[in-house]
């Protein structure tokens, strides 16, 4: 397994390299690294005392006019094997990565993920995170790679849910999804076959949310997902007192990069 750690919310500015958890965490800069930000001059005050123009100045230099920084994706490539070689595990790089963060930027929120791959896949671990958690640039090299252009991905008729561009066509038109809708067909899709209960799928969606809706809600969700999916309707199936389950049909593709969308960590 692999994780990405993403912030939803940017941190402060100003960096704060001599921060000790920085140091412990981050280790030493290697010699050919670029900072993100504009260095400060020799005798600049400390960050904490100068004044806002230029902590503004020192926003990140990659951020186009007109548009403003709200967070940022850090890829970590490890599997679990390699983590507890290394005396760890993913679970506790992930809290440590979280504290530090509370440290650093007390108002930054947080969000793993951690993405999935087949037993034995090859390649470099921070690749495989990178296609699983859908970097556009990672899956524009891999479409390239392989040849792929937007029309290989049209269906005349029948439906292609697309996971690797959370979308959903049905007979070549959008299903006009909404992003939890979507999320609740994904899951479904990705245990294909299964019969998931209601509860399952309240922990696999909504763990963390301040809003957890009950088992009566869930079946609601369900009913307005299998209206947008209209006279494909029947691959969402209800399983009597127990839950719902995906069905793939002749008519149904599925589109995905080479490791499976990952679910929440």
């Amino acid at each position: 397994m692999s994780i990405a750690l993403a912030h939803v919310r940017p941190s402060h500015p100003a960096t704060r390299p001599t921060h000790p958890a920085a140091q412990r965490f981050a280790g030493p800069r290697p010699a050919a690294a670029v900072p993100t930000v504009a260095p400060q001059p020799a005798a600049a005050q400390p960050a904490a005392a100068q004044p806002a123009a230029d902590v503004a100045a020192a926003r990140i230099r990659s951020v186009p006019e007109g548009t403003e920084a709200r967070g940022f994706v850090l890829y970590v490539g490890i599997d679990e094997a390699k983590a507890a070689a290394d005396g760890t595990s993913l679970h506790r790089i992930v809290e440590a990565l979280r504290t530090l963060t509370a440290e650093l930027s007390p108002s930054a929120e947080t969000y793993a993920a951690v993405a999935l791959a087949p037993e034995g896949a090859g390649g470099r671990d921070v690749d495989v995170v990178r296609l699983a958690l859908q970097d556009p640039s990672a899956l524009a090299r891999q479409r390239e790679a392989q040849g792929l252009s937007d029309d290989a991905d049209r269906h005349p008729d029948g439906v292609i849910i697309d996971i690797s561009r959370k979308r959903v066509l049905l007979d070549g038109e959008p299903a006009g999804l909404t992003y939890k809708e979507f999320e609740l067909l994904q899951f479904l899709v990705l245990r294909e076959g299964r019969t998931i209960e209601r509860h399952e799928l309240i922990e696999g969606l909504w763990a963390g949310e301040d809003e957890v809706p009950n088992e009566r809600t869930i079946d609601v969700h369900v009913r307005r997902l299998r209206s947008k999916l209209a006279h494909y309707q029947d691959i969402v199936r209800t399983v009597r007192g127990i839950g719902y389950r995906f069905d793939r049909h002749a008519d149904v593709s599925i589109r995905q990069a080479s490791t499976p969308s990952p679910d929440v960590f």
